[in-house]
Parts: structure tokens; sequence; C-alpha cells
């Protein structure tokens, strides 16, 4: 085995997962993480089809069943509160045992509690280094390998440099050139997310509010003190710093100023929302997702946008199928990068497709195209073809989500 030693850019669901199956298959990981610990918090993400055998085989399934989250159903609103139209969560999510629904932050917690694990799953993967409230700052080959310079810690050396280090990746701006030559914003869509109290006592349930080019949503995965807020917009050509948060703030009190239902009381709790979050709805497209001795993985590489609710399973299958080709390479940095290409570009293909789709009904433009959605919402369970329609959702979803055959790397 050659370039055992391999650093990580990123503690998030790629990041975490590729440390797991690089120790497992006897490389020496190292992760380094802009946040002062593993990240909590977050929305409600999906794990369907190939990833969810991943997480099968890493021995984790049955903790993200239990963590796991079942949401019941969904009502539509009007500016006074008013209920116009509720519909089952079945009827858009159809689960089934290759179908999950986890907070994010309980995905990341899970993984992280797998790498701290010595020996008690019976696998390999104790061990793992992290450096935590560091960054990159520079990467530079060498006969030896590649020299990696931080914000805080000294230099050090490392044979391979992986960026799992999101849509915005500091690994691939270093390796690769600008963000904008890879990171396609899809019509000038953006979103906000926070933190809420559940005023309205939400229990696995979620309420819209839909607007032209305007949709809000609040939600709760129980029936807890919290709920998340999340506005998405239409704003082509808005500019903003992506480090100034009062900044963004101020952009989406202005987007949603005079708007009625409970947007004043949402906006004067973003002021002081310690996780607000504000970015575009976009999609990472590249040519190639390696450079010399970097490779990207996840939402760094091809990320393929909130929209297609597919960016967690194809991080944990891109995951699996780069270190799975290590392995099977030997180490042979050259080959791994070019058969993990190989083997991830139509999956990433086809779950790139419904993030494209999927945007264009998140956010509706017109009074005319909300009041007819409403209208098909209210006659849908009554309709003789309502069943047909729901499967056919499943459908589209499940045949992106299973899109590739894992190979058992371990059996190689």
């Amino acid at each position: 085995m050659r370039n055992l030693r391999i650093l990580i850019s990123g503690a998030g669901v790629a990041g975490l997962a590729l440390a797991y199956w690089l120790r497992r298959h006897g490389f020496v990981p190292t992760v380094v993480e802009r946040s002062s610990g593993w990240r909590a918090g977050g929305h409600k993400i999906d794990v369907r089809g190939a990833a969810v055998d991943v997480i099968e085989r890493m021995g984790i399934l049955s903790d993200v069943e239990r963590a796991s989250v079942t949401m019941v159903g969904a009502s539509w609103v009007d500016g006074a509160g008013k209920r116009l139209v509720s519909m089952d969560a079945a009827f858009f999510e159809q689960r089934d045992s290759h179908s999950l629904e986890i907070l994010r932050g309980d995905l990341t917690r899970i993984l992280g509690t797998c790498l701290r694990d010595r020996g008690d799953r019976g696998d390999r993967a104790g061990g793992v280094e992290s450096v935590f409230d560091d960054a990159i700052t520079g990467i530079s080959e060498n006969a030896d390998g590649v020299a990696v310079t931080f914000e805080r810690s000294a230099p050090r050396s490392f044979d391979l440099v992986v960026g799992a280090d999101g849509v915005h990746s500091g690994v691939r701006a270093l390796t690769f050139g600008a963000e904008a030559r890879f990171v396609h914003d899809l019509g000038g869509y953006h979103v906000a997310t926070f933190t809420v109290p559940n005023r309205w006592k939400l229990d696995r349930w979620d309420l819209f509010y839909l607007l032209p080019g305007k949709t809000m949503n609040v939600s709760s995965v129980r029936e807890d003190a919290d709920a998340r807020a999340v506005f998405l917009f239409s704003a082509p050509g808005l500019k903003y710093g992506r480090r100034d948060r009062d900044g963004q703030r101020k952009l989406v009190a202005d987007v949603f100023a005079h708007v009625a239902w409970e947007l004043p009381w949402l906006l004067e709790l973003m002021k002081d929302a310690r996780d607000f979050y504000l970015d575009d709805v976009s999609q990472v497209r590249m040519d190639r997702w390696s450079s010399g001795r970097a490779v990207l993985v996840g939402d760094a590489g091809y990320a393929p946008s909130l929209a297609s609710g597919q960016g967690t399973s194809l991080a944990l299958v891109g995951a699996y199928v780069l270190a799975g080709e290590l392995k099977a390479a030997a180490g042979d940095h050259v080959v791994a990068f070019s058969r993990y290409e190989a083997k991830m570009r139509g999956f990433v293909a086809k779950n790139q497709r419904l993030g494209t789709d999927g945007v264009r009904v998140m956010v509706l433009p017109s009074r005319w195209k909300i009041w007819l959605m409403i209208w098909m919402l209210r006659l849908t369970p009554y309709m003789p073809w309502k069943g047909w329609l729901s499967r056919r959702i499943k459908f589209v979803v499940d045949r992106a989500a299973n899109a590739i055959a894992l190979e058992a790397y371990e059996e190689a």
C-alpha cells in the first residue's frame, strides 16, 4: 500500500464517511474542520437507495433508523394562518426500508461516534485524528507528496488531500481555481434557514406559506420547543458577502418586508439567530474531480442542490467509492481517482437532474400557479390516479438513488 497519509478537509457527512472507510481499509486519515467540533443542528435530510446500503455496510444502519424522523404531513396556509389544504406526508415521500430521513446533526453525530469507536463494532475504524477550528490555506505538491499549510496549525506533509468541504470548497479553490467556474446557480434562487420556537406545536409537520417567488416553510420533526424556518426565494442577481451575516440578514428582511402570516415575528427572531444561514440554490459541475494528488468528494465536487434531496446520499456513496478504489488500487491515486470518477459520473448526473427540475416546483412565480397548485392538492385525494402519481414520484427518485452498483471492496 502507498499513499497512506490522507488529509480530509471537512467534517461533514462526506468527510466523516470517507475517514471511516479509509481507516477501515488501512489508510491513515486526518480530518481538519473549520468549526470547533462535529457539526450540530441543520435541517432534515434524506438517505436513499445505495446510500442506505453504505451505512448498512458501516454497521450504523440501526443507529440511523433509531434517530430517523417520520414526518406525518404538511399544511399550506394563507396570510392569516388559515390552513388551506393539508396532505399526508406518505403521498409525497413514499418511505420504505431504503429511504430514511434524519436531521443532519444527528447523522454527523452518529458518524463522529463511529469514528471514535475503537473496536466496539468489531471493525478497524477507530483512532482517526481530527483537527478542529482550523482550515487549509495552501497545498503544494512535491516529490514526497503534498505540503499543506493551515490557518492555525504548523505546516504538515501528506500523501493525498481530499476536499470534502462543501459547495464553497477551499480545497477546490486552491487546486482547481475560482469558484465561479464550477458553482452554478439554478435561476437566481436563494435559501435562508434558522431555528425558531415551535409556537405552532408542530409534531412531525410542515407549514408552507406561498407568495410569487417566495416560499416560507416551518417544520418540526417532533413536538419539542424548536422548529426550523426555511425561506426560499427568487432574486436573480442578488449579491452578498459570504461571511457578512448582518448584511445577509438585512437582505432577507428586505425581500420579505411587508409580508403577512408570521413573517414579522420570524424576521425579528432572525436578527439574533445564532444558526442563521443564507446561500444560493446551486449545483457544482466539474469536468474532473481530481488534480494531481488532490481530489473532491460530495458537495465540493458535485453538489446536486437542496432541491434534489440527494446531496447526503451522493456524499455517502462518493466517500465509499473513493475509499474503496484507493484500496483496490493499493493506494495508487492516479488509478483510483480515475476509477472513482468513472463509477460516479452517471450516478451524479441522474441525481443532479432531480435538482434542476425540483427547484421550479418549490418556488412558484405567480399567484395563478400558486392557486392552481392549492386546488390540485385539494382535489388529489379524490382522484382515481392519486396512487399512480404517488408511485411515479417515488419511481423517479428511487431510480436516481439506485443508479449505481456498489462493489464489495473488502472482498477484493
